[in-house]
């Protein structure tokens, strides 16, 4: 999908009219909740242009920066301003941060607060982790090692393995 120049768009979160800002780093205009949940749009992979630290997000952050939005319940569905169908909660792979993906049109809305944790990588929460984690290492070390299975996970070579693993589902 490209850019919605041309659209104004109702924020999923709260409703109000959200303001298009270009940000002329990029070329691309971002749709905002200025007057609102303070929540940002993304058209489809434009969210990839400023997702991570070394990313210039300069003129985005510049406007949100030191306002006060009005809260708004996280755990609802939320509905693309631009196809108008449910948009689906996903992880964003830092942890901890769920944004809401449309499947049909790639958009990505970020609520309050959010791109900024996701520049920081998030915070992350290691106790699902580390549970999933020492499930799958003792279920896979039963039948081959028998009692030696029972010794601390980090003792084991497989440790990363089972890591690596563990983390790639909790970031689903």
């Amino acid at each position: 999908m490209t850019d919605n120049k041309e659209m104004d768009l109702t924020c999923p979160a709260c409703g109000k009219t959200m303001k298009k800002v270009l940000i002329p780093s990029a070329g691309i205009n971002i749709d905002i909740c200025l007057d609102g949940c303070g929540g940002i749009f993304f058209d489809n992979r434009e969210l990839n242009k400023f997702d991570e630290s070394h990313e210039n997000a300069d003129e985005i952050l510049k406007l949100i920066e030191g306002r006060e939005f009005q809260k708004i319940d996280e755990s609802e569905t939320r509905k693309c301003p631009v196809c108008h169908i449910p948009m689906v909660k996903m992880g964003s792979g830092t942890g901890g941060v769920q944004i809401d993906v449309c499947n049909k049109c790639g958009a990505k809305f970020l609520g309050n607060g959010e791109l900024l944790k996701i520049r920081e990588g998030g915070t992350v929460d290691t106790t699902k982790t580390d549970e999933l984690m020492n499930a799958l290492y003792q279920e896979n070390l039963k039948n081959v090692l028998g009692e030696y299975a029972a010794k601390p996970l980090n003792s084991s070579p497989r440790r990363q393995f089972f890591e690596n693993l563990a983390n790639k589902f909790l970031s689903r």
